[in-house]
């Protein structure tokens, strides 16, 4: 692994970023020896500044970062550091050290299931379309996903490119409502998904 680095004091910053969320996990310091360490073990090991000491992440709590990638940035002077957390990453038991939970996201997918939730737990079907929905019930709901199916079938088939981008985001929500009504998640489908892939 070919690694440039341009250290200050000889430590460099190095940003743990989990390889399956994308989420940043937490910031330490490397040298060069805690950085040969982290290759040669694929544990990823810092140069802890109060300890003055080389430290593996987890070498007491077992919570290990097992390293994927590094990656050095356009400078040489920070480290990105892709791993596969094994438990917590933070001393407090939180997920991060900014205490958030290591949860994927897809973004603006995520903010619409939260939208989908929040209407359903307010629910007011006068003002509400996916309140309405909820409250006619899963046959309705599934039914509505049918619908939105056949059409993204039948603008498939036609040159209308912005009416079955149009249908295929209808499909897509309604799809989305029917995922809570079954008590599931964008992510219970992704992680379906990611068993299948070999």
């Amino acid at each position: 692994m070919d690694i440039n680095i341009k250290s200050s004091h000889g430590l460099i910053p190095a940003i743990i970023q989990d390889s399956e969320t994308k989420n940043v996990l937490m910031l330490g310091y490397m040298n060069e020896e805690s950085l040969q360490k982290t290759v040669e073990t694929q544990k990823v090991t810092f140069f802890s500044r109060s300890k003055q000491r080389l430290w593996t992440k987890g070498e007491e709590s077992g919570n290990f970062l097992n390293l994927v990638s590094i990656k050095n940035d356009c400078d040489g002077d920070t480290l990105l550091i892709q791993a596969k957390p094994e438990g917590p990453t933070c001393h407090t038991g939180a997920d991060t050290c900014w205490q958030e939970g290591n949860k994927e996201s897809y973004g603006f997918l995520s903010n619409l299931e939260n939208t989908i939730k929040i209407r359903r737990e307010n629910a007011d079907s006068e003002k509400s379309y996916v309140a309405s929905l909820f409250e006619k019930g899963i046959n309705k709901i599934a039914q509505k996903v049918g619908e939105e199916a056949v059409e993204v079938v039948i603008e498939a088939k036609d040159d209308n490119d912005d009416l079955f981008l149009s249908e295929s985001a209808d499909l897509l929500f309604h799809y989305l409502i029917l995922l809570q009504a079954k008590g599931f998640q964008l992510n219970d489908v992704v992680d379906v998904l990611k068993k299948r892939q070999k």
